[in-house]
């Protein structure tokens, strides 16, 4: 048997931070511990199931129905206070922590001693009975403790917990083990996303499906695609960018409402808005339009909400947003004009649209070669975006030129502008959406604008040419509301996290050089 003496019990939650050379002596502590475990025929890792009958937040919630009543949990111990021949323990399980009473007279003294070496971080079993203490803690009275799993690391302590922002992401599985609130945005993270598929489908019955993520064609968006290559076709492919395309041939053939909720790859930027891998939310709707699909917006949004925190009114990063429905209206010439001044009612050419944007300090190499749908564009984008306060809405941007979406319907009563919205909360754009262009000769048109963009490198994030998808236009796609919505976007939000990597699991980061 192990002399407690020699292998003492050392919990890492003291007030000092452990240096390296500490920790590492830790280390080896805990691997002498599993040796003799091992050869005394108790090998955790050889433990392979344990049996659970409640959850510590179950049993403190129904306390008195479980009082007295004997129990089987299993979780991570967390902290320990031995008081010779009794202890207290804390098992964090998946719902949170409770207390556990060990005794020695309980267990038996054998037990008791092995018990005593056991550290935190370990997962344990626990048998035995529901109590509250003298001072009124409910507690397991413990009749039967077993280790499942011996951890070989020690956790950061509770005064100086886990630090560094790039080891949180790097080592989410500690950042969720020491840090409850992150659990917790996870747990939040998952209702949210239920329940915009139960919206979906529920209230205006759309069926899920899944499209291809490889695809020789990176459509649907303008952004520029990962390459990657098939070895057995010795085919180059890309990483989608967006599942429009195969959405909407979906709807050509007959699956009048679609929706996928998926991981999209953007090669771009990273900063607290944009991660290269991310979450996204597309739904198309056979015979609806973009007020259908605003409608869909603000239903899936404002009820994710009340899902994750019980209200429609968010707080986020010290502001309010009230997400019930109906949301703000705004058209995009007229943000431009609110905000610069520049009223393009009455500008209906290129060059005045250009005279303009240089006035208002455009560069005027950049805009020589612009149209006026794409100097409205970048007049909304580069003056009335970052206004603070001013797009925090949630509101919807209407009026976006032909030039920039290359896959929405011409407005019937403005064709240089299309049926396109972008929805803002905080001023971010949180989703898009359109009243689909289904006409197959305007497509190809389009397509074959952008590729030449392509071609020419003036726009390396130009839709390219898809022939099959105009191929499916032409079989037919009926009238289409079709939406994109950044799910980790809303998340962040909804769960008032800071930066987008705080919502992601496992968000992209760069290797450690060694």
């Amino acid at each position: 048997m192990m002399s407690t003496e020699e292998n003492r019990n050392v919990n890492p939650e003291v007030e000092e931070e452990l240096s390296e050379e500490k920790l590492n002596e830790q280390r080896m502590i805990r691997r002498e511990k599993l040796k003799k475990l091992q050869d005394m025929g108790r090998n955790p890792f050889l433990v392979e199931s344990w049996d659970i009958t409640a959850f510590s937040m179950d049993i403190k919630e129904n306390f008195e129905e479980m009082e007295g009543k004997a129990v089987s949990l299993a979780g991570r111990m967390m902290a320990n206070r031995h008081m010779g021949k009794a202890s207290f323990i804390d098992i964090q399980d998946k719902q949170g922590r409770i207390q556990a009473y060990v005794r020695q007279d309980a267990i038996t003294d054998e037990e008791y001693q092995i018990f005593l070496t056991y550290d935190i971080g370990d997962i344990v079993g626990i048998e035995g009975e529901v109590f509250k203490t003298r001072h009124g803690e409910i507690s397991i009275k413990v009749a039967r403790l077993v280790l499942l799993s011996k951890s070989l690391q020690v956790l950061p302590n509770k005064f100086h917990g886990l630090k560094d922002q790039d080891q949180r992401y790097r080592q989410r599985y500690v950042d969720l083990i020491v840090n409850p609130e992150v659990r917790n945005t996870f747990i939040q993270r998952s209702k949210i996303s239920h329940t915009i598929k139960k919206v979906l489908e529920d209230d205006f019955g759309f069926l899920e499906v899944d499209t291809p993520i490889l695809t020789t064609i990176a459509g649907g968006a303008n952004a520029r695609p990962f390459a990657t290559h098939h070895n057995t076709l010795d085919l180059d492919m890309k990483m989608r960018i967006s599942n429009e395309l195969f959405l909407k041939r979906l709807i050509v053939g007959g699956l009048d409402r679609v929706y996928e909720m998926g991981k999209m790859f953007r090669n771009e930027g990273m900063d607290r808005n944009h991660n290269p891998e991310y979450t996204s939310m597309e739904c198309y709707m056979a015979y609806g339009n973009m007020e259908d699909m605003m409608d869909v917006t603000e239903q899936v949004i404002s009820k994710a909400a009340l899902a994750a925190t019980g209200s429609m009114v968010i707080e986020y990063q010290g502001k309010s947003f009230d997400l019930t429905p109906p949301w703000r209206r705004l058209n995009m010439a007229d943000a431009i004009k609110e905000i610069t001044g520049v009223d393009f009612a009455v500008i209906n050419t290129d060059e005045e649209a250009r005279d303009a944007a240089i006035k208002q300090g455009m560069d005027k190499d950049e805009v020589k070669k612009m149209t006026r749908g794409k100097i409205l564009a970048e007049m909304f984008e580069e003056f009335c975006e970052d206004v603070p306060e001013y797009l925090d809405g949630p509101v919807f941007i209407v009026g976006h030129p032909v030039e920039i979406s290359p896959l929405a319907k011409r407005d019937a009563n403005d064709p240089r502008i299309t049926r396109r919205f972008e929805g803002y909360i905080n001023g971010w754009e949180v989703c898009n959406a359109f009243s689909e262009l289904n006409d197959p000769i305007d497509q190809y048109e389009r397509f074959k604008e952008q590729q030449a963009q392509l071609d020419d490198g003036s726009d390396d994030e130009a839709h390219p040419m898809d022939e099959d998808f105009v191929n499916a236009l032409e079989v037919g796609l009926p009238p289409t509301g079709g939406l994109g919505i950044g799910i980790d976007r809303i998340i962040m939000l909804i769960t008032d996290a800071p930066s987008i990597r705080d919502v992601m699991l496992f968000p992209t980061m760069k290797p450690i050089e060694k």
